[in-house]
């Protein structure tokens, strides 16, 4: 090849780079999305667990609605009091006060309490039985007792009991939703730890044929309802629902007379799935 086609060649070539180079570099100007720098820094000071309990897929959306002032830093529940000042502090905002939520187990039926209709054999967890005929518990409705749930746990805020039954430590627990998401029979819920009023079951069984799988199931009796506050709760489909926009009438007025302690009072107690009270069957 000749020098002049050799020149050409470069020329081109040369031509070609400098053309894509000029408009790559006029399309970052045009197209480029400005990002705050203080989103970075304020997902430095955030605790990096992406458990999602603030209500945003991670800590760095976190960041970004903190940054945009959509939330205040007290959303986050991992962090302490100290860590969410030094975050309200950088970015100039208020600390906010965020109403700590906890995970709420809503089953009683402890090994020796609820019956089992045969051995489970086989993946040593709960989403593998309830896979499996829904697992060898009587109960439908009732915890499996595998520990998925302490499994999935990232601050070791569950554990298990000796009868196999989850326990939630609410000054553990941030609400970070896993233990919600991986029961396999929806028996976690995330609630304010204000709310002290607890229906430990959710069998849809009425009367003795709930009590015969289970001796501390709801039968669906309505002496509760009775005894609460108007409008506090009602029985829907023969089981007890608490109304917790009343919480305020809320009293232990309404637990005395269960006659197989389905309903519990939570105040202040680090482990209340513990703390069933003696059991007396007689209304």
């Amino acid at each position: 090849m000749s020098a002049s086609a050799l020149l050409v060649s470069a020329l081109i070539l040369g031509g070609v780079c400098t053309f894509f180079g000029v408009s790559i570099a006029l399309a970052n100007r045009k197209l480029r999305v400005w990002e705050d720098p203080r989103i970075a820094e304020v997902e430095e000071l955030l605790p990096g667990t992406n458990c999602g309990a603030c209500g945003t897929p991670g800590c760095r959306a976190f960041a970004e609605a903190l940054v945009k002032e959509e939330h205040q830093p007290s959303g986050c529940t991992v962090m302490g009091p100290d860590d969410v000042d030094v975050v309200a502090e950088y970015l100039g905002v208020d600390a906010g006060e965020a109403q700590k939520r906890v995970a709420r187990l809503l089953c009683a039926g402890s090994s020796d309490v609820a019956v089992q209709l045969a051995p489970y054999q086989g993946h040593h967890t709960c989403q593998a039985a309830a896979a499996v005929t829904g697992g060898g518990k009587g109960c439908a409705w009732g915890c499996l007792g595998l520990a998925d749930c302490a499994e999935a746990c990232d601050f070791d805020a569950i554990h298990m009991s000796a009868n196999d039954l989850p326990v939630v430590n609410p000054d553990l627990c941030t609400a970070c939703n896993d233990c919600v998401v991986v029961c396999p029979k929806d028996l976690f819920v995330l609630m304010p730890i204000e709310q002290k009023i607890l229906v430990q079951c959710k069998s849809l069984l009425e009367g003795e044929p709930a009590q015969e799988l289970c001796e501390v199931a709801c039968t669906g009796c309505g002496i509760c309802a009775a005894d609460a506050a108007e409008g506090l709760i009602a029985i829907t489909d023969g089981l007890a629902v608490v109304d917790y926009s009343k919480n305020e009438s809320a009293s232990e007025d309404a637990i005395r007379r269960c006659p197989t302690n389905a309903i519990v009072w939570i105040d202040g107690a680090q482990f209340p799935e513990l703390q069933v009270p003696e059991r007396s069957f007689a209304v």
